[in-house]
C-alpha cells in the first residue's frame, strides 16, 4: 500500500460507519474541503470518516505546463477535447485502491460514499461508470463528465448495470465550467440508468453556496439516516 496516495483525514466520532472520499479540484489539495465536515455533518448522523486525498504533481498544458496538483491535464478549453484521458483513468485507478484500502480496513462497501468538485468531480462521474467498485452513492459538485458521449457509449456497451445514486450541483454563472456541461453530464447519466438529483443556482459561479451544502446534507442525511 506505500503507493497509495496522501491523503487528509476528519472523523466525525470515534466509531465511524461511513467513509466519504472526497475529490479536490485543479490546483487545491486535500486539506482543500476539510472545513466543510463541521458545517456538513448533523448531530443525528451516524460517525463518519472524511478521507481527502491530494492528487498528484503534473503540469497542466492551459497553465503553460506548470505543474500543480491535479487529477489530470487540461489540454484546451473545448470541453470535449480537454481531459487527458490517459489521466482521468490512471486517478480512477488512484481512486479504486484507496477504496480497496477502506474495506479492507472495515468498511461495507455500501458505505463507501465518493464525492468531488471540479476535476475531483469528473473523476467521481466517470468512476461511477468505470470504477471496479459498485459505488451506491456519489457526489458530483461544479462538474462535467470528461469525454461524455464516448464514456457514456462505453458503459452502454459494457453491459453493467446502474448503480450510483449521484447528487449534482452547480452554479449557474460558472465560468469554469459552464453549467450546461454539467447539464448534458446529468442527462446522458440519467439516459443509461442512473438516478441523479440535479440542483443549479442562480448567481452562483465556480464554489459552493449556502443552499448548496443545505441541498446536499438533505440527501445525505436520506443515505445515512436510512438504517
Amino acid at each position: 500500500m506505500s503507493d497509495l496516495l496522501e491523503t487528509h483525514v476528519v472523523t466525525t466520532g470515534p466509531a465511524p460507519r461511513y467513509v466519504v472520499i472526497w475529490l479536490h479540484g485543479l490546483g487545491a489539495d486535500g486539506f482543500d474541503f476539510a472545513p466543510l465536515v463541521p458545517e456538513l455533518a448533523q448531530p443525528d448522523w451516524p460517525d463518519l470518516k472524511f478521507v481527502f486525498p491530494h492528487a498528484p504533481v503534473r503540469p497542466i498544458t492551459i497553465n503553460n505546463g506548470y505543474p500543480m496538483r491535479a487529477w489530470y491535464d487540461i489540454r484546451e478549453m473545448d470541453l470535449e477535447q480537454r481531459s487527458d484521458l490517459e489521466g482521468v483513468y490512471g486517478s480512477v485507478a488512484q481512486i479504486d485502491a484507496l477504496i480497496d484500502a477502506e474495506i479492507a480496513a472495515g468498511f461495507a462497501p455500501e458505505n463507501v460514499i465518493l464525492a468531488g468538485f471540479s476535476q475531483g468531480g469528473a473523476i467521481a462521474l466517470t468512476m461511477a461508470l468505470q470504477s471496479r467498485h459498485r459505488l451506491p452513492h456519489v457526489i458530483a459538485l461544479s462538474t462535467y463528465l470528461p469525454a461524455p458521449m464516448a464514456t457514456t457509449e462505453q458503459y452502454r456497451n459494457s453491459g453493467r448495470k446502474p448503480m450510483s445514486k449521484i447528487f449534482m450541483a452547480h452554479g449557474m454563472i460558472d465560468p469554469v465550467v459552464p453549467m450546461h456541461a454539467g447539464m448534458q453530464s446529468y442527462q446522458l447519466l440519467e439516459s443509461v440508468g442512473f438516478h441523479v438529483q440535479w440542483h443549479a443556482y442562480a448567481g452562483l459561479q465556480h464554489q459552493l453556496a449556502p443552499q448548496e451544502v443545505t441541498d446536499l446534507q438533505r440527501w445525505l442525511g436520506t443515505i445515512l439516516t436510512a438504517g
